[in-house]
């Protein structure tokens, strides 16, 4: 059975498929209004979400399947204690197929243990959002017409940004992407991403702190939001806040043919000034994650039953002497077995969240 918890479980032919299949079912509409009719979705969001969750529910209801779940927990048996291992098992005996979006890191990884329907990551803490990247992709797509031979600018939030980081893994996979990092020192990209991802795939990348110094370079620019709950200090992040706020001063410095996205909700890191710019795409954005999750839900239902379709995942350490620092992963708040994975330079990372291990 195949699960996407991560946008590494998809092949890069895979993730072409996806995408391909989202552009003509936005051309053919009608064709894929009964598809999935008879299958139910579960959405189970353990933490607030807008456009992701309306998006998976509007996404089965176009092909014409049904949805249920919830968008609290604490109108689930969560409230009582149930273990997302058990709630999955429980949920799977009613549902085709599950969308999971939760705060804890490594959950949607933990429900597939034990799931006998196809897992979705609807985004898990500050680690990983796979159907945000597709869309991602998507709109790339649908904007600049190819996913090779670009250079994608990321301002804001690198550190704790999932979609950034879910992003950078799927552009590795393509020829001649060069990334530029655009971040304060407190929020920069971590560096096992750049270690792990970028530098094992030959992606070119470079670190700088302003929009300006690269933004007629760049084909995409993709915002995320400057957080000021990430800095300690509140004069160090005034002094920063501006040089990561997107208005037509800078839009003015880009290519004609370039495009703006950002995952939203967006709080004052693009001024309204720039949404009427023609290169603006972040709101295109947001309808293309419908299509794009029509078309995953469709491919991961067909390929339930294929054995061929397996997540290939990585070889498995299981080894009482190491540890995972990360509190707010799955094995350090429920019961679950800890598991690890040896990464480049020999370093031992957490199967659940990437966080390096302790021995």
């Amino acid at each position: 059975m195949k699960h996407l918890i991560d946008p590494t479980d998809l092949t890069r032919q895979e993730t072409d498929e996806i995408v391909a299949l989202a552009q003509d079912i936005i051309a053919n509409r009608a064709k894929y209004s009964e598809v999935c009719k008879g299958k139910k979705l579960a959405t189970l969001f353990y933490e607030p979400s807008t456009r992701t969750r309306l998006s998976f529910t509007a996404a089965m209801m176009e092909l014409g399947g049904n949805v249920l779940g919830f968008s609290d927990a604490n109108s689930s048996s969560v409230s009582k204690g149930e273990t997302v291992e058990d709630t999955v098992r429980v949920v799977g005996c009613f549902a085709d197929i599950i969308a999971m979006r939760h705060h804890i890191e490594g959950a949607p990884l933990a429900a597939t243990n034990v799931s006998r329907v196809p897992i979705i990551n609807a985004g898990d803490g500050s680690h990983a959002h796979p159907t945000q990247t597709l869309t991602d992709l998507l709109t790339i797509t649908r904007e600049l017409g190819h996913l090779d031979n670009l250079t994608i600018g990321f301002c804001g939030d690198l550190r704790f940004g999932r979609t950034v980081h879910s992003l950078i893994k799927a552009l590795s996979r393509y020829e001649n992407v060069k990334i530029v990092l655009i971040a304060p020192d407190e929020l920069r990209l971590p560096d096992y991403i750049k270690h792990d991802i970028c530098d094992r795939n030959g992606m070119e990348y470079c670190e700088v702190t302003s929009i300006e110094e690269v933004m007629g370079e760049l084909d995409i620019l993709y915002m995320t939001r400057v957080q000021k709950e990430r800095f300690l200090d509140e004069e160090e992040f005034d002094r920063v806040k501006d040089c990561f706020v997107l208005d037509a001063e800078k839009m003015a410095l880009a290519k004609e043919k370039m495009a703006v996205l950002h995952p939203l909700p967006r709080v004052n890191e693009i001024l309204k000034e720039v949404d009427a710019d023609p290169r603006a795409a972040y709101f295109r954005q947001v309808e293309n994650g419908k299509f794009v999750r029509m078309a995953l839900i469709c491919r991961l239902l067909e390929w339930a039953n294929d054995d061929s379709k397996q997540n290939k995942g990585h070889d498995v350490v299981e080894n009482a002497d190491l540890a995972c620092p990360n509190r707010k992963c799955i094995c350090n708040c429920e019961n679950v077995d800890k598991k690890f994975h040896l990464a480049e330079g020999g370093i031992y990372r957490c199967l659940y969240c990437d966080t390096k291990a302790r021995q």
